[in-house]
């Protein structure tokens, strides 16, 4: 791309860049209508739409064109595009939306305030300086720079060392052709026997963190076949690279492992080989479809199965990056990093959240072989949202939701658009959210929610992110997980890190944990945090003073201070945890939300581990702590590959401040311990792998306020239930008889396949 050109096109005023975020963040494909129904949300009261939610807007393309050309025009060092750069080079490694204050944007909101100024924020890589640095600018305003702000030091405290910087795709294709060019011809008939290497038929993977201790940048590097899911299929070699050094020629080799045995480099085990003292244990050649691994269905496709639509089209309805479905609104965006946010959430017009956002995704391995013992994978260094896809409609999501696009810049000059990453439906949950039988009436209500997806594949695991919208006003956090194990080759006391899975394939154990930021404003941004329990105690009958009865009591407790609300992993947590609201429902209660968290994770990193700081906030599966504009994130992108110094340690927010009448934060982490058993091959299925947790309304309102739903369902013994003036349902056979207008299939997500990260990580 031209980038003068491209900038003279897109550097255009701030009203027309909202009309940009407007089409670039649309409705994407928009599902057919039968009847004369039109693509409009149902209007309740509550959810009108209006620009305000582009505060929240994720950078156009454009805007990253534009932040570009000014860092290459403005910051006086040459840069190098991060696709082709080199560790000593300079270069941009992304650019995203720097969020304004919350302040500002809620005098912006709330009480029509000016509109924050619009800013990037720019992460160089400075290699090609007496001292290589991390360098993180902020850049505006929007969408015609003027300036560039250094906030490295206000944000971290200090400079950021060069060791921590994420490896960057070239770093990626350097290792692997560092292996093929200088160190595979050391052991030429270890390779050829033992593999029948050819120059294409291994695939490998790196893994992280990058050493031992800080400063470190040195990286096991795990072999496969190199056929389709290839995760599943190790041959048993592994290699330690030392790659710390800019200049590429100055890399070694300081461990190799095959096989249960250690040596000091490729040409200790090419001599040891040719000995006959290496021993050999020969993996069976599979074809290129991966064989087991293959994810082609095995029997003949059938009939259809159901099909989900709206007989009257959506009712729901999307403008920029604004969702209104009947009393709830909200906004969302596409961090490259982190993935999946939303802010703003508003039910009936008062906003309940204003910013529900994944911090990060971890995933902590065992084995007794060397790669996958250092595995604690930190996966927002690899990037959650730009790793979020093109979906499959009819398979990741109804055929006929809504298809949206995310874009992103990293690791290049030029914008990434992953087409119809993002994907909105409703969805009839098939159970009914409350009903009651008698011999005189019914009442019930269909269970219809708004569903807000994505998923992002990063290396061997896919993760399916689901936000869900409910009539009760609760708002739910669903994650499941799929793809392929992470898989060692097997040998000796294998069994006690995993289960075997095929001849030469160990499934290791593992544990995922899922951190989140939840910022809750429950009428209002002063909230105050409040546990309700149960206890039994014994009382005297009041009737029968000579006979005692075991009564439940209710306890209630005001949570004072961060220390009080920061409870660990596997301690016991009072039932009912909500952010309390300064006023009171009609009948004298806190009106309030309750946190309730669904998990079945293992065992976190042990404390004394030294780099346990670095993934501090799985210590808890829920903290409370005062919100602040300089705690952000519970975790870094530099986290991973120096996480013995941590550039954030989420520990360090809990500091025992006060936590009643102020603006609150709480940080969920859920999760599952994976131990893979033979089912998880070809695939890890979605079914029993489901965590997440609920915010749920705890007498903020006075009554069940989806009894305001227009699904509700009431007939009496009295009336005719199958006349649709007494019963919506029975005019299904009129309103829904037809068959929507299904458009052609189409999937946008191999357009770019030469920009996707290497394999592994």
């Amino acid at each position: 791309m031209d980038l003068k050109v491209a900038s003279i096109f897109l550097a255009v005023s701030a009203a027309v860049n909202f009309i940009l975020v407007a089409l670039l963040l649309g409705r994407g494909r928009r599902p057919a209508t039968c009847g004369t129904g039109s693509w409009q949300a149902q209007e309740t009261g509550h959810g009108a739409q209006n620009d305000q939610s582009l505060v929240f807007a994720d950078l156009t393309p454009g805007e990253m064109v534009q932040v570009v050309r000014y860092l290459r025009e403005n910051l006086g060092v040459p840069l190098v595009d991060a696709s082709h750069a080199n560790p000593a080079d300079n270069c941009i490694y992304y650019i995203s939306l720097q969020l304004p204050a919350k302040a500002e944007v809620l005098r912006f909101l709330d009480r029509g305030g000016v509109r924050p100024s619009r800013q990037a924020l720019a992460v160089i890589f400075f290699g090609n300086q007496p001292e290589p640095n991390i360098t993180e600018y902020l850049v505006g305003p929007l969408p015609k720079p003027a300036y560039h702000r250094d906030v490295t030091v206000l944000k971290y405290g200090g400079k950021l060392p060069y060791n921590r910087r994420p490896l960057l795709g070239n770093e990626f294709r350097q290792l692997s052709v560092f292996l093929r060019s200088v160190e595979y011809p050391k052991a030429p008939t270890f390779m050829s026997q033992v593999f029948d290497y050819d120059g294409a038929n291994l695939a490998t993977q790196t893994v992280a963190p990058r050493g031992l201790e800080s400063g470190d940048r040195k990286t096991w590097i795990v072999h496969f076949q190199n056929v389709s899911g290839l995760y599943v299929h190790p041959v048993g070699l592994e290699v330690l690279i030392d790659h710390g050094s800019l200049n590429i020629s100055r890399w070694k080799v300081l461990k190799v492992f095959y096989n249960g045995q250690y040596f000091e480099g490729m040409v200790q085990l090419e001599s040891e080989f040719k000995k006959g003292h290496v021993k050999v244990d020969k993996v069976r050649k599979v074809p290129l479809d991966g064989g087991y691994s293959s994810l082609k269905p095995r029997v003949p496709h059938q009939h259809v199965g159901p099909l989900q639509y709206e007989p009257r089209g959506p009712r729901y309805s999307i403008r920029s990056n604004q969702v209104v479905f009947q009393a709830w609104s909200f906004a969302f965006g596409m961090d490259v990093n982190t993935g999946p946010r939303l802010f703003d959430i508003r039910f009936r017009g008062q906003r309940i959240v204003y910013e529900l956002s994944l911090q990060e995704a971890s995933a902590i391995y065992t084995s007794n072989n060397p790669g996958a013992m250092s595995i604690r994978y930190l996966d927002a260094s690899y990037g959650i949202g730009r790793d979020a896809f093109s979906l499959v409609p009819g398979a990741d999501c109804p055929y006929l939701a809504t298809y949206l696009d995310s874009s992103y810049l990293a690791d290049s000059f030029v914008p990434e658009t992953n087409k119809n990453s993002i994907c909105i439906f409703e969805a009839n949950l098939e159970a009914p959210v409350r009903r009651h039988y008698n011999k005189r009436y019914y009442g019930g209500l269909a269970n219809s929610v708004l569903v807000f997806r994505t998923i992002s594949a990063v290396s061997n695991y896919d993760y399916i992110w689901d936000f869900i919208f409910h009539s009760s006003g609760a708002v739910e956090v669903k994650v499941r997980a799929s793809g392929y194990i992470s898989s060692s080759f097997f040998f000796g006391d294998g069994t006690d890190f995993g289960n075997r899975v095929e001849e030469h394939t160990l499934g290791t154990m593992h544990n995922h944990a899922l951190n989140f930021k939840v910022d809750l404003d429950v009428g209002g941004s002063k909230n105050s945090l409040v546990t309700h329990d149960m206890v039994f105690e014994n009382v005297q009958a009041p009737w029968s003073p000579e006979h005692q009865i075991e009564r439940s009591r209710l306890i209630k407790k005001v949570l004072d201070r961060e220390d009080e609300a920061a409870f660990r992993l596997n301690s016991e947590m009072p039932r009912y945890v909500y952010f309390a609201a300064n006023s009171e429902n009609k009948w004298g209660h806190e009106r309030g939300y309750r946190l309730q968290i669904i998990s079945f994770s293992g065992d976190h990193l042990p404390e004394t581990s030294t780099m346990e700081r670095a993934v501090s906030w799985g210590r808890y599966k829920l903290a409370v702590t005062k919100r602040k504009e300089e705690e952000p994130t519970s975790s870094s992108i530099y986290n991973q590959n120096d996480p013995w110094t941590p550039t954030v340690a989420f520990a360090d927010f809990i500091n025992n401040e006060t936590i009643v009448n102020e603006d609150l934060v709480a940080w969920i982490t859920t999760g599952f311990l994976h131990i893979p058993h033979a089912e998880d091959i070809p695939n890890t299925v979605t079914v029993g792998n489901t965590v997440g947790f609920f915010l749920r309304p705890y007498n903020y309102y006075d009554e069940d306020p989806s009894i305001y739903s227009p699904d509700g369902v009431f007939f009496t013994s009295e009336q005719d239930s199958s006349s649709c003036e007494v019963n919506s349902i029975a005019c299904l056979s009129k309103i829904a008889s037809c068959l929507p207008n299904i458009p052609p299939f189409t999937y946008k997500g191999f357009q770019n396949p030469t920009r996707h990260w290497a394999v592994g990580r």
